[in-house]
């Protein structure tokens, strides 16, 4: 089977990468994972969590964070290009981004490659797979969008995670896995149960007021 590139930059929203993981190696998948240096610095000063640099180390890590026993994890230095992803010979079922940052965006759009992430990155495009890039950031500025639609136009697929109330998410757990589900629904991948768009919802509202959480203009 091959592997799916799990790939973790240095910007917000860290917890969707952990969940990322989690959930495909709940669901047997093989992964090759690379935390960026700046993901490493966004563990620790956003969540208090040391992630380990040294890839055997970070595969322990990883497996009682998500407390997953099952799947195939690869880790790599952040660094390291001679990883087996840094190569257009090593077959992969696709890359995922989650979450990008700015930096790699642009670095990838220009096709410079500082790390593994992007390096990687870079090969997924001049190889024609899969490379789903999830840019974390707002607003986007002229460049931001010029840098992600050369990448679009490269072949990548664009896939912020944004978040939807059609699914009627009850906690921010719900939130992150329809984020995460539907970032690898663009793969194929099924993840998880989520409730999707199946139309309109028929529901007996309250009148303004009373229970509806709108104030009445009653007197």
């Amino acid at each position: 089977m091959d592997p799916v590139v799990l790939a973790v930059s240095g910007a917000s929203a860290q917890p969707l990468a952990r969940r990322a993981l989690q959930l495909l190696l709940e669901a047997d998948e093989a992964v090759e994972m690379v935390t960026s240096r700046g993901a490493i610095g966004v563990w620790q000063a956003e969540l208090g969590l040391r992630v380990p640099s040294e890839p055997e180390a970070q595969e322990r890590f990883w497996r009682q964070e998500t407390g997953c026993a099952t799947g195939q994890l690869r880790c790599h230095r952040w660094n390291d290009q001679a990883a087996g992803i840094a190569s257009g010979s090593f077959r992969t079922r696709g890359m995922v981004i989650l979450p990008a940052s700015m930096g790699t965006v642009g670095r990838i759009a220009s096709g410079v490659a500082l790390d593994l992430v992007e390096r990687a990155a870079d090969v997924h495009l001049k190889e024609g797979r899969p490379l789903v890039i999830c840019p974390r950031e707002t607003p986007w500025s002229l460049v931001h969008l010029r840098n992600l639609t050369a990448l679009a136009e490269a072949g990548a697929r664009i896939a912020p995670p944004v978040p939807a109330w059609y699914h009627q998410p009850r906690d921010i757990d719900d939130m992150v896995d329809f984020l995460v589900i539907r970032v690898f629904d663009v793969l194929g991948f099924e993840l998880g149960e989520l409730r999707r768009w199946r139309g309109p919802v028929q529901a007996d509202r309250p009148e303004p007021g009373r229970g509806s959480g709108i104030l009445s203009t009653e007197s």
